[in-house]
């Protein structure tokens, strides 16, 4: 299942192309994100990601929420084992 998931913003760096990128942690596994969407972010806050994009942005509680949620769920397997970038899509 493609879903977004939570997650903080660590770091924020223009990629080559002046678009900007960087890394988001998602309760310990960090990956690397593009923030074209969700330009306006800043470090320490939240965003959902879906296939390496950031779509939005959320507050902490509401990412704390849908984070336990998808505990609940099982969705987050693949996200801890490293699997094929399941934060991503």
């Amino acid at each position: 299942m493609c879903l977004g998931v939570p997650g903080r913003v660590i770091e924020i760096v223009p990629n080559a192309l002046g678009v900007p990128t960087g890394k988001v942690d998602f309760a310990g596994v960090v990956k690397e994100v593009c923030f074209a969407y969700t330009p306006e972010v800043q470090v320490g806050e939240y965003v959902v990601v879906h296939v390496g994009f950031a779509i939005s942005q959320i507050d902490e509680e509401e990412a704390k929420q849908v984070f336990a949620y998808l505990e609940e769920l099982g969705e987050l397997a693949e996200l801890e084992a490293g699997g094929p970038d399941a934060a991503e899509g």
